[in-house]
């Protein structure tokens, strides 16, 4: 059976505004759902950055690697691929 795993994500254009984001959210200065609103360029923002169930395969190489092998709770980023630079909390 392939693994399956839950996530939200923050998508942006550029590494600094990602890492400017991933410390206001280590921080506790801004909730992860807040930002995905107001900063994500991905549908999901809408929904707080949840992208619900999904299973390996199922998203870019680059997100993969990070869902399934990483921590959970923890925000991992930001992460390069073809869409931008991702912050990524695997739940």
């Amino acid at each position: 059976m392939a693994k399956q795993a839950t996530a939200r994500h923050i998508l942006l254009n550029t590494e600094k505004l990602a890492k400017k984001i991933k410390k206001e959210l280590n921080n506790n200065e801004i909730s992860f759902e807040k930002a995905a609103k107001k900063f994500s360029k991905c549908p999901s923002g809408k929904k707080g950055g949840e992208l619900g169930m999904f299973k390996k395969g199922d998203m870019v190489k680059e997100f993969d690697d990070i869902v399934f092998t990483k921590e959970l709770n923890k925000i991992h980023g930001p992460i390069k691929t073809e869409f931008g630079f991702h912050l990524i909390q695997i739940t």
